[in-house]
């Protein structure tokens, strides 16, 4: 594997034409996600190396982060509250826009490899990427429904914080895997790469992955966004036949 990304990666070099001293090529195991009725999750491999014009700075050390973001949604966070020994939703804030999925992979501890100039310009961490205008208009301590909505999602897995676990070789070559959960929210998942030194952004490159639903779940998610009457007979039929079904089944084996 190490001497297929070494090649995939010498020629993309090879391709980049000349510029800035330390610049980054890229490349994806797979760019097209199906979703069918047996997945149960994808692995993409994401590798690159670094173009030098000049020699590698030996006072430094060359970081590489690599984020992949879902499609945006707003969503509605609610905060339960006891009343009268009863659990209810007593207040709620209207996020306008939050990653579906949202992964970080990097060399090293964030906090050590990326400045906060740098992360507030190109929203690489969580606090960043989740979006909440207008928040502090709807409930007092807003702050606490995003740390909710970071805590919840990172337990289930659709954000995830992976630090050390891009494999970066002789500050040149690099690889990672990135898992994508069963449950895909449908649409682009953008790729981003950085190289960084002493907490700057040297260097960056986009990639997308397309995620589709495919077979009968095409048919069934187009069906039901499209002719949504002639869905919902479907299912009443087939909610029928599945009780008389089970009926029949279980008279037989009385019998």
């Amino acid at each position: 594997m190490r001497r297929l990304l070494a090649l995939a990666a010498a020629l993309l070099i090879a391709a980049l034409p000349a510029g800035a001293d330390e610049r980054i090529v890229t490349g994806l195991s797979q760019n097209r996600v199906q979703i069918t009725a047996n997945f149960d999750g994808s692995e993409i491999l994401i590798y690159g190396a670094v173009k030098r014009d000049s020699p590698m700075p030996a006072d430094s050390r060359l970081e590489v982060i690599v984020t992949v973001e879902g499609p945006s949604t707003p969503l509605i966070i609610r905060r339960k509250e006891r009343v009268a020994g009863i659990w209810m939703n007593r207040s709620s804030v209207q996020i306008d826009a939050a990653p579906s999925f949202y992964a970080v992979a990097t060399t090293g501890k964030l906090a050590d490899i990326l400045s906060e100039t740098d992360d507030l310009r190109y929203r690489i961490t969580l606090p960043h990427v989740i979006r909440a205008v207008g928040i502090s208009e709807e409930a007092d301590n807003s702050q606490d429904f995003t740390d909710a909505l970071k805590r919840i999602r990172l337990k289930n897995e659709r954000y995830r914080v992976d630090e050390n676990s891009v494999q970066l070789v002789e500050q040149t070559l690099f690889r990672t895997d990135v898992a994508l959960p069963a449950n895909l929210t449908e649409g682009h998942y953008v790729v981003r790469l950085f190289i960084l030194r002493d907490g700057r952004v040297l260097d960056s490159q986009e990639r997308v992955i397309d995620v589709r639903k495919a077979g009968l779940e095409r048919f069934l998610y187009n069906l039901a966004h499209q002719q949504a009457l002639l869905y919902g007979v479907l299912s009443l039929v087939m909610a029928a036949v599945a009780g008389w079904a089970a009926s029949a089944a279980f008279r037989f084996i009385r019998t």
